[in-house]
């Protein structure tokens, strides 16, 4: 069984698992530590560290791939959403081949979500344009076309009404900040997805995010002309994604 090691850090988390390759599956339990307050580099760096030691991996050539919340290009990360700024302009990749001794593979954590539901998951064969979108901490994105990734977008971001980010609106962490009810924080995704569904017209919207275990709760109450379905990795999605692309 071909396998790789998937970490995906997010602004709460830091999870980590080994992937069956073939079967887009976990092939251990899954992995957590609480994201560093503050997420400088070499805070993060610790974490990681400590997550792969839990895990126990000893063989060492095994992939490993890491999903991260910002814009990567080339290794170096251009953004830093819900981290440190040092992040900004940034050699990623190298910093953590450094501190871990081993080759990696750094990607947008949208983005390894969007490879995990594409491969393995709600948006495999579907054909034409799937937008996946994740609601956590913030909300990221991931473009699809006929399963091929376009990297690198960040719906999260878009200016919307009086917020500089829709993030700051929509988000799970504006629902829980917030104390919204289902019904009422789902008046604002009805809001975020008809205006990307008027921009972009997908044939499939998909939601990943921890908050897609309850996707009962909210996805029901939206109104769209897009099908709208969760994201069958849920939380691993991103895991499953990184581990997918360092496996290539």
């Amino acid at each position: 069984m071909a396998k790789a090691i998937g970490v995906d850090i997010g602004g709460t988390g830091i999870k980590a698992g080994l992937v069956d390759l073939e079967h887009g599956t976990m092939a251990s339990d899954r992995v957590r530590v609480p994201t560093p307050a503050g997420a400088s580099p070499q805070d993060v760096l610790q974490a990681v560290q400590t997550v792969l030691k839990t895990l126990d991996v000893k063989d060492a050539s095994l992939p490993l791939g890491v999903a991260f919340p910002a814009i990567v290009k080339r290794g170096k990360t251009l953004s830093a959403a819900n981290v440190s700024k040092e992040w900004i302009d940034f050699d990623a990749e190298k910093f953590f081949r450094d501190g871990l001794g081993r080759n990696i593979v750094f990607v947008n954590d949208a983005d390894a979500a969007g490879v995990a539901e594409a491969r393995h998951g709600a948006a495999r064969d579907v054909r034409g344009f799937t937008l996946l979108t994740t609601l956590g901490t913030g909300i990221g994105s991931a473009f699809l076309n006929d399963g091929v990734l376009l990297p690198n977008t960040e719906l999260g971001h878009l200016n919307f009404r009086e917020y500089e980010s829709v993030e700051t609106f929509a988000a799970t962490s504006a629902r829980e900040r917030e104390g919204l009810s289902w019904s009422e924080w789902a008046e604002r995704l009805q809001a975020f997805y008809s205006h990307i569904e008027f921009l972009f017209s997908p044939d499939l919207f998909v939601v990943g995010g921890g908050v897609s275990k309850n996707a009962g709760d909210f996805l029901p109450l939206l109104d769209l002309k897009t099908p709208i379905v969760p994201a069958i990795h849920r939380n691993n999605s991103g895991i499953i994604g990184a581990a997918s692309l360092a496996g290539d």
